[in-house]
Order: structure tokens, then C-alpha cells, then sequence
């Protein structure tokens, strides 16, 4: 793998780098796709630790080609255990669970508020992160956009069979948003150390869920799609978009990086309707546009360097 120094000194041209923006967006919108092929077949904590273990070694086999390996001192095994937890384990088995009673679309457009949740949670833990003017005008926005996605079950007289999953739904964002602000104490760690670790750490804690409680031995044997969506949201949708979301990060920036978010619940939202024949629900693109404006306000620098048409500069 290429150095960070490396990297940065080869030029991409601006619409290479798009593509490779939209293509990360494709892996994790897929990931929501993966998750409703496998939901009817596969308990959560299962499906989770087939995600997550095979991702984990897939990243330690790039570790180990890298001539590197994972560290595991107590302390960063303490800290792998509770960052797997809460931004793999716990949101991955959410989400699991969710898709076997919304649309995949749904849930990958529910995700896009974790950084609104991610804000409220560091402006609760942090100093140097405050709400301002506009990210609460943001926050604002992106829970219209969520009311109109939740809402629409209680005012229309629908059936309320949708209402758990998206509350699971919320509860992954929620999850992630509280991992997000515990992963800022922990410094010194490589990224791709700590996705892998995050991952191995993630394995460990829903190991004995999928042992004791899923008593995975004794399922169904998967048919052969089962096993492509597995491999597929575990070797595409996270250990390779970790790894191209890291060439991102190092090539362009934080700011370029952070427009994935923007993208993956239209991915999503595509896939969903070509492959699965989910219908598009005008409450859902309502919500869609809400959260994403209220993304947009989040993080003004964003809208300002679109606006300006600066390239972000290299992190």
C-alpha cells in the first residue's frame, strides 16, 4: 500500500476523484442492500459477526502486507472493544434487525443523521465543539427531514410495522454518534489500525451473542446468494470502503471525504428500487432533502468550499 507520502504526491484529476467519491458511496449504500437480502436469513448477531470477522481479517491480511500488525496492549484492547461496540457491534446488529421491517432506502437515509447526533453528542462532551447558529439550524432541518420519514406511519394511518425499525434505525445513528465522541480521546492510532482494531474488537463483542443466543452452527445452511451478499458487505462494503474512504481522507480531505455522506442514501435509495422493487415514497425523498440540507448547514464549510470551487486541502 502507498504511503500517505506517496499518495500525496500524485496529482488526480478532479473527476477521478469524483468517481472514486461516488463509487464509496455505492460500497456503503450497498451495505443497506446486503443487509435486506440477508435479514430473512440470518439472525443479527450472526450476520453481524460474519460482517465484521471477515472484514477484520481482511484488513489484518492488508496490515500484515503492509509489513504491520495490529497492537494489542490492554489499553488499546479496552479501548477496540468499546469503539467496536458501539461504532460496529451495536449499530451493525440495529440495522440487521431493522431491515426486516423497512425498506433499505429508509434505513440508509435514516443513517445520514449521524452527523447531527455526532454534533449533540460532542457538543455535550467536548469544549472546543459548541453548537452554533447554524448547526442548530441544521439539527432542526435534519429532524424535520426524520419526522417526515417517521411520522408519516402515525398521521397516515399506515401500519405501524415500519415504526421499530426505523427507531432501531435511530438508534445505530445514536450509537455511532456516541463512538465517534469516544474515539476522539483515543489518540496515537493509525486509521487503518484503528478500523481493524475497531472490527477485531467488534467480532469479539458479538461473538457470544451469535454463540449462546443464535446458535449459528445449527441454522439453515446459506444458499449461494446468502453467501455473495455476506463476502459482499463484509470484503466491499466495509473492508474496502474503509480503505478507499482512507485514500480520500489522505488525497483530498476531511471536507471532500464528508460528501459521501450526502450520496450514500441516494445510492441506497437506487439500488433499493432497481434490485429489491422498493418504491420511493414521497415522505422518504422529502425526508432525504431535509436531512441533507440540514447536513449542508451542519457543515458550512462544506457549502463554502463547493460554492468557491476550492479543492480541500490534503489532511
Amino acid at each position: 500500500m502507498t504511503t500517505h507520502g506517496d499518495i500525496r504526491k500524485q496529482p488526480v484529476p478532479a473527476g477521478q476523484s469524483w468517481l472514486v467519491l461516488g463509487f464509496l458511496s455505492v460500497l456503503w449504500g450497498g451495505s443497506f442492500f446486503f443487509y435486506k437480502v440477508l435479514a430473512p436469513v440470518l439472525p443479527p448477531a450472526t450476520l453481524v459477526l460474519g460482517r465484521v470477522g471477515l472484514a477484520a481479517l481482511a484488513l489484518h491480511a492488508v496490515l500484515f502486507m503492509n509489513g504491520s500488525r495490529l497492537s494489542l496492549t490492554p489499553y488499546l484492547l479496552r479501548w477496540f472493544l468499546i469503539l467496536g461496540a458501539f461504532n460496529c457491534a451495536l449499530p451493525f446488529c440495529l440495522y440487521a434487525w431493522s431491515e426486516r421491517f423497512v425498506p433499505s432506502g429508509v434505513a440508509a437515509t435514516l443513517n445520514a443523521t449521524t452527523p447531527v447526533f455526532t454534533a449533540v453528542a460532542m457538543h455535550l462532551t467536548t469544549k472546543d465543539e459548541r453548537l452554533t447558529r447554524s448547526v442548530v439550524t441544521g439539527i432542526g432541518c435534519a429532524f424535520a427531514g426524520v419526522a417526515v420519514l417517521v411520522g408519516h406511519n402515525l398521521v397516515s394511518g399506515l401500519s405501524l410495522t415500519e415504526l421499530p425499525g426505523e427507531l432501531a434505525c435511530l438508534g445505530a445513528t445514536t450509537s455511532y454518534a456516541i463512538g465517534n465522541a469516544l474515539s476522539r480521546k483515543l489518540e496515537g492510532v493509525t486509521p487503518l489500525h484503528l478500523a481493524t482494531g475497531q472490527l477485531t474488537g467488534a467480532a469479539v463483542v458479538v461473538a457470544p451473542f451469535a454463540i449462546v443466543i443464535d446458535r449459528f452452527w445449527a441454522l439453515p445452511p446459506l444458499a449461494l446468494s446468502g453467501w455473495a451478499a455476506l463476502f459482499g458487505i463484509a470484503l466491499l462494503s466495509t473492508a474496502l470502503a474503509y480503505l478507499i474512504y482512507f485514500r480520500i481522507l489522505t488525497v483530498h480531505g476531511a471536507t471532500r471525504a464528508a460528501l459521501v455522506t450526502f450520496l450514500v442514501p441516494v445510492s441506497a435509495l437506487i439500488m433499493g428500487a432497481v434490485f429489491l422493487g422498493e418504491a420511493i415514497a414521497w415522505n422518504t425523498a422529502a425526508g432525504a432533502c431535509l436531512i441533507g440540507l440540514g447536513l449542508a448547514a451542519i457543515d458550512g464549510r462544506l457549502m463554502r468550499r463547493l460554492w468557491r470551487r476550492e479543492d480541500p486541502t490534503a489532511a
